[in-house]
């Protein structure tokens, strides 16, 4: 029975792990104005007519 506990606490840690990568990446996403956000779509579709 204590494996099942251990193989539980480590599903709960990979969740709450998870959980922290996508907040932080949402709010460096969200830390872009939109003046920065066209420059780069524009970046990109230069790089893709180029290639």
């Amino acid at each position: 029975m204590r494996w099942w506990k251990i193989v539980g606490l480590a599903g709960l840690a990979g969740v709450a792990a998870t959980g922290v990568a996508i907040a932080r990446a949402e709010r460096r996403r969200r830390a872009y104005t939109p003046e920065e956000i066209r420059t780069r779509l524009h970046q990109r579709a230069e790089e893709a007519a180029g290639k």
